[in-house]
């Protein structure tokens, strides 16, 4: 009866969990579906503590209780611009998470397989499932466990120094300890021959020394790539906690574990493929952490770069007919949002078409800008992607880029050795006018220059982005 229950209450949740996602794909449907994230998860939860092998309440209900109140107050304090480094800190915790449970697992193995049969048949919970596996199984499950590990300590550190780099306290230039890849390859070939060791010993020390492995190749992968291309890097840790968690479920014949694992690790790699894409990288180099540094001498930029003062962006915007708003990073520091929201409503109500331009990779996380803009209410329908609004610029009047420098920046298609040379980029320059709204003349979270600030047609709106906005606001007539 209560493994009936909790197999019933699995595949519900697992409905739910699939719901979720599918209604996250849309901006309109994205609150419906994180409601049903929330059942899916209470359900699997309950479940589980009702469910075959059950025990530990107390401490149980006190480890869930101290982990809502930590999550409550996180999500009460973080700012949305904090939400990258959260999603990175999130993901090292599942991936700790995948450790711990594996590591567990295997001093459970190994008490069970050092028991007498007739005390085998007593045991129940994870124990007894031990307890009735074949060689074969016991073979499979060492497997499932090591693959479990290795991907959790590969996600953990990678995701600290994720956290490290979208947190500003680690460099977020592309950084390799002397002999770069062959580190790496030499930490793969460890973990592999350590994989065959404890394959036909079951011993602790290939375990361990797998897990030291892992370890270094998670934090070494991530410090190589840059700045520019950690929206993907998330993405691509998000994947990884996904199947380190799809292969810990294997361990425990957890079946919903293997289910959420997986949908987690198949979105994340269908998104860090899509992006990549959208960048112009190899998916494989992503996975190698081999992109994100430069190639050469980068090209000079020549000119100098011309400000203006919100009366002369507000003239431009009031003769403008066609106006498109490229938000980015920068407008989620100054937490603009809303400011914006306000200009795009007073332009709007002048007749004039006003659009927002959206690249895969604003912002440090997928989907940032989307996320804010929904926020400020802004018209779900006058939100376009790289690719609907791209070949408008040329017929536009004025541009105003909120806080956005890789993403807006020409130098990916004329300078080879650029960080980003080859990435699609909006095309703004092809604008009668750019408006640059930002703080300074310096060079952003990249360090990568924009040749756009020198552009005959670009003009620098110095100051913070909230206050420049707001300062436009009375001057729209």
């Amino acid at each position: 009866m209560e493994f009936g229950f909790t197999t019933a209450a699995y595949v519900v949740a697992a409905v739910l969990f699939i719901l979720s996602l599918g209604g996250l794909s849309g901006q309109e449907s994205a609150k419906r579906a994180v409601w049903y994230g929330i059942v899916g998860m209470a359900l699997a939860v309950a479940a589980t503590l009702v469910g075959p092998g059950a025990g530990l309440w107390f401490l149980s209900l006190l480890l869930i209780a101290g982990g809502g109140a930590i999550g409550y107050v996180v999500a009460t304090r973080v700012q949305m611009t904090e939400m990258p480094q959260l999603v990175a800190a999130m993901h090292s915790l599942v991936g700790l998470a995948a450790v711990f449970v594996g590591l567990i697992a295997h001093i459970e193995l190994g008490r069970v397989l050092g028991m007498d049969h007739a005390t085998r048949e007593t045991l129940d919970g994870f124990a007894g499932l031990l307890a009735h596996k074949t060689a074969v199984e016991i073979n499979i499950l060492r497997v499932e466990l090591f693959l479990g590990i290795f991907i959790g300590a590969v996600t953990f550190t990678g995701s600290v120094v994720a956290y490290g780099k979208l947190a500003g306290k680690l460099s977020s230039n592309a950084s390799k300890l002397p002999g770069g890849h062959m580190l790496n390859a030499g930490a793969a070939a460890i973990s592999a021959i350590t994989l065959i060791w404890y394959f036909n010993t079951g011993g602790f020390l290939p375990l361990f020394i797998m897990t030291l492995a892992a370890l270094f190749i998670g934090y070494h992968l991530i410090m190589g790539i840059g700045g520019a291309d950690m929206p993907v890097v998330v993405s691509m840790l998000n994947s990884y906690s996904g199947w380190a968690a799809a292969a810990i479920g294997f361990s425990l014949g957890n079946d919903l574990l293997i289910v959420v694992g997986a949908l987690v690790g198949s979105s994340g790699a269908i998104l860090s493929y899509i992006m990549c894409k959208a960048m112009n990288r190899s998916f494989v180099s992503v996975i190698l952490g081999g992109f994100g540094g430069t190639t050469g001498p980068q090209m000079e930029v020549e000119g100098e770069q011309v400000a203006i003062d919100a009366d002369g962006v507000a003239n431009a915007l009031n003769e403008a007919d066609s106006v498109i708003i490229v938000p980015g990073y920068g407008m989620a520091v100054a937490q603009a949002q809303s400011a914006v929201s306000e200009l795009t409503n007073k332009l709007r109500a002048k007749g004039k078409n006003v659009r927002f331009a959206i690249h895969p990779v604003a912002g440090r996380l997928p989907g940032h800008m989307n996320v804010l803009l929904a926020e400020a209410r802004v018209p779900y329908d006058i939100v376009m992607e790289m690719d609907e609004i791209n070949e408008d610029f040329p017929e536009t009047d004025v541009v105003i880029v909120i806080g956005s420098n890789d993403i807006v920046n020409p130098a990916a298609q004329e300078d080879p050795n650029s960080p980003i040379a080859g990435m699609p980029v909006l095309e703004v320059w092809k604008a009668k006018q750019v408006f640059v709204s930002k703080r300074g003349q310096g060079t952003g979270y990249s360090g990568i220059e924009n040749p756009l600030f020198y552009k005959e047609n670009t003009r620098m709106f110095y100051g913070d982005a909230k206050d420049s906005v707001n300062a436009l606001l009375p001057k729209i007539d």
